[in-house]
């Protein structure tokens, strides 16, 4: 048994080992959801409550059996994440898997390698099935902005960990997204020095450059997809654009 193994034990009726299990794998879980989601999420998202639910069900139903606790864990988490989405989707199309294929503990008899390898397989089918059009024009979008926010040296899935938490910091930053939006200067001199202008954005938009330069990332990311032809991935952040 490993050190994480053992810790997860701990956790079952440790309420501290608990929380400092879930701490150390916030990032981790964030990015299992992120890519069963094909969206980066963070933890002001309903998908990041589905995750951690999912995460809390693993801990509770992991033997050593089963093998390594990553393994297990991710597949439960990606589970519950398309199941959240297929409800929320509702899209017609069903695809039959075995009894409690989406919840949190598995039976015994399911659990081996190789059948947590079908079952991963059954999730990914289950979600090309129900909804294959749109999961098709999301990865198209996602590869696409991928591509362009490289050019500024991150990555898509880099804004899992620098998006804005609070709520008044997500109000500064989508004021600093619309007005650089709605600043044809300052968009061209981003997209051609391939950095935020921080002094001429704080001074217009009334953002601290503090809170620019901690969320650069974002607030790149924010401007080139709202401004670009990206109606999927838009539509996440359609909260700015109602401040």
């Amino acid at each position: 048994m490993n050190y994480l193994e053992q810790e997860v034990i701990a956790a079952k009726t440790d309420e501290q080992a608990l929380n400092s299990l879930v701490e150390n794998h916030k990032q981790w879980i964030l990015r299992c959801a992120s890519e069963a989601a094909h969206r980066y999420i963070t933890d002001s998202d309903d998908e990041w409550s589905v995750a951690l639910l999912a995460f809390l069900a693993a801990v509770r139903g992991y033997e050593t059996e089963k093998g390594s606790f990553r393994g297990f864990a991710g597949v439960v988490i990606r589970r519950r994440i398309v199941d959240y989405l297929r409800s929320e989707w509702r899209h017609g199309a069903e695809v039959s898997v075995t009894p409690g294929a989406f919840d949190g503990e598995l039976p015994e008899e399911e659990a081996t390698g190789t059948n947590l390898q079908v079952q991963s397989q059954v999730v990914a089918e289950s979600m090309a099935a129900s909804d294959a059009d749109l999961s098709t024009r999301t990865r198209e979008e996602i590869a696409e902005i991928q591509s362009t926010l490289q050019r500024y040296g991150f990555s898509f899935f880099d804004l899992t960990e620098c998006s804005p938490k609070a709520e008044k910091t997500k109000r500064q930053c989508a004021f600093a997204v619309l007005t650089l939006m709605g600043n044809p200067v300052m968009l061209e001199q981003l997209r051609r020095g391939r950095m935020l202008p921080m002094k001429e954005l704080s001074a217009s938009s009334g953002v601290s450059r503090k809170i620019l330069d901690r969320h650069r990332r974002y607030i790149i990311a924010a401007a080139e997809i709202l401004s670009g032809d990206y109606p999927i991935l838009s539509a996440y952040l359609d909260y700015i654009r109602k401040v």
